[in-house]
């Protein structure tokens, strides 16, 4: 199966392009959003395990669509921290938090994305075998930005421990990691983090710059062989957008959906206004709210 989605979902630059300009009483961005594609990327994760409470509450919230599945990006302190060793209490903070999703049947994998200083050394690989002993517990995708990593060798040990490979979409520059359709375990996972050159690398450049990119349909298209090929390897297979400034991530999300080849695809009507001229070509519809102002199940309670 291909889940397609979008890297998060609580953005404030999403209200009127993606959700209601003013919030309806009882709106659930989480639900509402669930009920449009398969898959969401768990992206405050990053920055602090949450806690099992909100991850029990997640998954009730995505209930409704049998399909979707979670994935969530481990902490930045296995990935990006890297001066002083963790610890046994930081690995069961993830644990904790993540296993409701398990639970609940809404985990696709748990994502370790590493920057594009993480380059292959010793060192650096002594650090991923220990992050990936530590997470063996749960499906597992790693993802790599440098490429000295595009290494027959990496693959195999990785489907050896039966770790999965995210195949990405980046600015590339000198020694960054290219496009490509690689399956090393159950999982197939393709992330979208636009085509910013001139913010990429920018030191000063805010978060919603890097990502601040709208992919055409013939970028997309790029990456169509890529998904099929992936998806005839791995049992579930995630595609991910994180271009996510003002609603391009859930535009190019659904554009791919289309592409791919599915028959039906709608998006929210406010998405629709916003990306018209890329949407309706494609022939992607606005999914009209009932009674034309919204219902409990189109708002998401």
């Amino acid at each position: 199966m291909i889940r397609f989605g979008t890297a998060g979902w609580d953005y404030k630059d999403w209200w009127g392009p993606v959700y209601p300009a003013t919030r309806p009483r009882g709106f659930d961005p989480l639900a509402y959003l669930s009920s449009f594609f398969d898959t969401i990327e768990i992206n405050s994760s990053f920055y602090r395990p949450p806690s099992p409470a909100t991850t029990a509450a997640w998954a009730k919230r995505v209930r409704p669509n049998s399909h979707f599945k979670f994935t969530v990006k481990l902490w930045r302190r296995f990935t990006h921290e890297r001066e002083r060793p963790w610890s046994l209490d930081d690995v069961g903070q993830v644990t904790a938090g993540v296993a409701p999703l398990a639970e609940h049947d809404v985990l696709g994998c748990l994502l370790a994305q590493f920057p594009w200083s993480f380059k292959r050394t010793p060192a650096s690989e002594e650090w991923l075998d220990d992050v990936v002993r530590a997470f063996q517990g749960f499906p597992l995708t790693i993802e790599v930005r440098h490429a000295s990593w595009n290494d027959l060798a990496f693959y195999r040990s990785l489907a050896e421990r039966g770790v999965g490979i995210v195949n990405i979409d980046q600015p590339l520059f000198h020694r960054s990691i290219a496009p490509g359709a690689q399956v090393t375990s159950a999982v197939g996972y393709v992330r979208l983090h636009g085509r910013n050159y001139r913010n990429w690398f920018r030191d000063d450049a805010e978060p919603h710059e890097r990502y601040n990119y709208l992919y055409t349909p013939d970028e997309l298209r790029g990456w169509l062989d890529r998904i099929h090929e992936i998806a005839e390897h791995a049992r579930d297979t995630y595609v991910v957008t994180n271009n996510h400034y003002v609603g391009q991530a859930p535009a190019n999300a659904a554009m791919l959906r289309k592409l791919v080849g599915t028959e039906l695809v709608e998006v929210p009507p406010e998405l629709w206004e916003a990306y018209r001229q890329q949407l309706e070509p494609l022939g992607i519809r606005p999914r009209i709210r009932a009674g034309g102002t919204g219902s409990t199940l189109d708002l998401g309670v």
